[in-house]
């Protein structure tokens, strides 16, 4: 599978101690709000540095949305927050043109999807129509409103949360609309002693108002640059592929990982091995990272769903049956 993005050059002034220095700071500034929860932040991260959106599934109550500020809060740049609500109205999440009398002309005013940051809380609570107003902000990084096209920020990054599907007052994200979130995780409850530290922290303050930026949307920029520049051997790529093709070919699944997930995995897993250290990406990346990129993906068939299977469960099955290889070295030369 062919990328040019292997090839790109990393930022002047950046180095792999900058990145870890940096990376390190947004991690800790989270985990100040975030207790017990360091696989939800890092997940949190790489969508952020991979150029991704990150989609958050739990019951209520655990943390969805504190995530989601305190990234926010961690990144000096523009974040709006967008309830969203059964009556809620496609316009007011991308904007619409007012006419202005005065100068006898419509006016276009941005809608609350205009931030390098959006918090999508409760997105599932929304009517379909309004949740598509997403689609091509998520995707293509514009928006088009009467047939004029507006750019958004870079970097733009969508954390939506959701509560299960089987609660009221829900409705379930079309499969275009979930294709377009590169992971989904699910926060879980803490542990007990999390728990306790929790309200023993919470009782006389609130850590998610004593953040302050680590970094600014510009530095954020040099971090995404430098880990697309991660290298990706063709070996890993195959792999990659072999995986998504094997949930295309599925028996128990009606349908399989996207072209747009492939690329979406290889894109985090190369955040992934910059986290780590590392200016390659290895067979492991790609596994650690496979079941929250591609489960939310899949739709298993009506026999598999009747028993009750989880997609995350064949995908842990494929990565049995799936084998890397290393016919070629995992670093680049030289």
């Amino acid at each position: 599978m062919p990328d040019t993005e292997q090839k790109a050059a990393p930022p002047a002034g950046m180095t792999a101690d900058r990145f870890a220095a940096v990376t390190g700071a947004i991690t800790a500034s989270v985990e100040k709000v975030i207790d017990g929860k360091p696989d939800a932040v890092r997940a949190a991260l790489i969508a952020l540095l991979a150029e991704g959106h990150l989609l958050i599934e739990d019951v209520p109550g655990v943390g969805k949305t504190m995530l989601a500020r305190a990234l926010a809060a961690s990144v000096d740049a523009t974040v709006r927050r967008i309830q969203f609500t059964p009556d809620l109205l496609p316009g007011d999440v991308t904007g619409v043109s007012v006419f202005d009398p005065v100068a006898r002309e419509f006016e276009f005013k941005p809608g609350a999807v205009f931030a390098h940051i959006v918090i999508a809380d409760e997105i599932n609570r929304s009517s379909p129509k309004t949740q598509s107003a997403l689609l091509e902000a998520m995707e293509e990084r514009q928006v088009t409103v009467d047939g004029h096209s507006h750019r958004l920020a870079e970097p733009f990054l969508v954390v939506a949360t959701q509560n299960p599907l089987d609660m009221e007052g829900t409705y379930a994200l079309p499969e275009a609309q979930r294709d377009r979130f590169m992971m989904r995780i699910s926060m879980g409850y803490p542990d007990a002693a999390a728990e306790v530290l929790m309200l023993r922290q919470r009782e006389v303050d609130n850590p998610l108002a004593r953040l302050e930026p680590v970094v600014d949307a510009t530095g954020v920029l040099d971090l995404v640059a430098w880990a697309r520049a991660i290298h990706v051997a063709p070996a890993v790529e195959e792999y990659a592929v072999a995986l998504a093709q094997a949930t295309r070919s599925h028996p128990e699944l009606r349908l399989g990982a996207s072209p747009r997930a492939t690329l979406q995995l290889v894109r985090a897993a190369k955040v992934q091995a910059a986290l780590d250290g590392r200016g390659f990406v290895i067979p492991d990346d790609i596994a650690a990272l496979v079941v929250p990129v591609f489960a939310h993906r899949l739709i298993p068939s009506r026999v598999s769903a009747a028993r009750g299977a989880d997609p995350a469960q064949h995908i842990a099955a494929l990565l049995e049956r799936v084998v890397a290889t290393t016919r070629v070295p995992l670093a680049p030369r030289g």
